[in-house]
């Protein structure tokens, strides 16, 4: 007997996300590295004693480092979005799977975003609202362009089915 897969979406296609959140995830890394060992160089010139445990908190900031470098990649690709005829589908997580559907019919708010630094790199946010809190769907490192043609097209059928109002 085989074990159906809960994460199989029938009839989904998928939209994936491209490379530009790959790219700013891995700046803010680097930064954050930097600003690690930035801090274990102060600390090792003010306690300039016996420093092994500093060389080892570095290795580890280090290794850290090559650690998220890695899975930045692998956690965006498992990041992906289909349009359903009753329903909007969101699946996230390269480790932890998680698949949000969303009826259109229980949209209240379709919400598009960019803090500064997605600005700077070109991306938006989508997240969805509806009447339950623990409504987690969202959508990061669209193009502005792609993340208003998703609310647009999303608010239209939302209103179109409007179930819940």
């Amino acid at each position: 007997m085989t074990v159906p897969d809960p994460f199989e979406v029938p009839g989904a296609v998928w939209t994936r996300l491209g490379p530009g959140l790959v790219r700013l995830r891995r700046l803010l890394a680097t930064v954050a590295l930097v600003l690690a060992l930035a801090l274990l160089a102060v600390a090792a010139i003010r306690w300039s004693g016996n420093g092994w445990w500093l060389a080892a908190l570095a290795v580890g900031a280090i290794a850290a480092f090559g650690f998220a470098w890695a899975v930045v990649e692998r956690s965006v690709r498992a990041w992906g979005y289909a349009e359903r005829p009753d329903e909007f589908v969101v699946t996230r997580g390269a480790m932890w799977r998680r698949v949000d559907l969303v009826p259109y019919g229980r949209l209240q708010m379709v919400d598009v975003s960019a803090g500064p630094i997605e600005r700077a790199f070109g991306l938006s946010s989508v997240r969805l609202h509806t009447a339950s809190p623990t409504t987690r769907a969202h959508i990061p490192g669209l193009a502005p362009e792609e993340a208003a043609r998703l609310r647009d097209r999303l608010t239209r059928r939302g209103a179109a089915t409007a179930a819940g109002l």
